[in-house]
């Protein structure tokens, strides 16, 4: 078995008549002294988002969560294939959680608009049920998606927004205005691509635009984290207030494009 499994095989075949069941409990204390990983550990099979839920709540010590997301399809499958097979794969699999009490909602994470319109296609031609949020990167440097794309969505269909990552993953604090210090995340090995986004071209003209941002800041009295998550908040000119640091301040709508 162990060679059959290192050298690609993933499915062993076994039955509860089979040595009348001594050849599963074979089979389950091999693979359990092995440590082998499911193929269906991960990613968004029916099977995976069912099992992995359970082992979250199991976790967490709960009976169920507010919303559970699917976070992106995976990368080495190309959308084209996926997008009405998968959709209902995972609609399928949310509605069933769902319907047994564990989630009371769904959502998307890191969708397009087109996978969350086809989400929600499937679920209305089948009788299941709908995602009801995306959860979007939004900041100063990322606003396409929230601002641009998914408006329509959000009248359409009812999709909410969920955003994520305010300060661009800890560029917009300024910590890396000088390079990467030693003890920031980007110095980690498991952050690489993070680091290859600040010293990026890309990353060296974010820097130069939060240096024209700083004396915005200074006219407000907030510093660059406070005026970035305000901008957010104030997304379509509704006032806000924000607490950082037992420091609360009404951040004004200003034009950051």
């Amino acid at each position: 078995m162990t060679i059959a499994y290192e050298s690609g095989v993933n499915l062993f075949d076994t039955a509860e008549v089979y040595a009348a069941g001594k050849a599963e409990v074979i089979l389950g204390s091999i693979i359990k002294k092995k440590g082998w990983r499911a193929e269906t550990e991960r990613g968004l099979s029916r099977k995976h988002i069912i099992e992995g839920l359970k082992g979250s709540l199991q976790r967490l010590q709960l009976e169920y969560v507010d919303v559970v997301f699917a976070n992106r399809p995976d990368s080495n499958t190309p959308m084209e294939v996926l997008t009405i097979w998968l959709s209902i794969e995972i609609v399928r699999a949310m509605t069933h959680v769902i319907n047994q009490g564990m989630a009371m909602y769904w959502g998307t994470s890191r969708w397009s608009a087109m996978e969350i319109m086809e989400a929600y296609s499937v679920a209305r031609q089948f009788n299941m049920i709908p995602p009801v949020c995306e959860q979007a990167e939004y900041h100063l440097f990322q606003r396409e998606k929230v601002e641009v794309q998914l408006p329509e969505l959000y009248h359409k269909i009812g999709v909410g927004a969920m955003t994520w990552s305010p300060l661009a993953c800890g560029i917009i604090s300024g910590k890396y205005g000088n390079g990467v210090p030693e003890s920031s995340r980007a110095s980690l090995k498991c952050y690489q691509w993070l680091k290859e986004r600040i010293v990026s071209e890309e990353g060296r003209k974010q820097q130069n635009k939060l240096k024209d941002l700083s004396p915005i800041a200074e006219r407000l009295g907030c510093t660059l984290p406070q005026l970035a998550v305000g901008e957010k908040v104030t997304w379509e000119g509704k006032p806000c207030w924000i607490t950082e640091n037992e420091i609360i301040l009404c951040c004004r709508s200003t034009s950051l494009a």
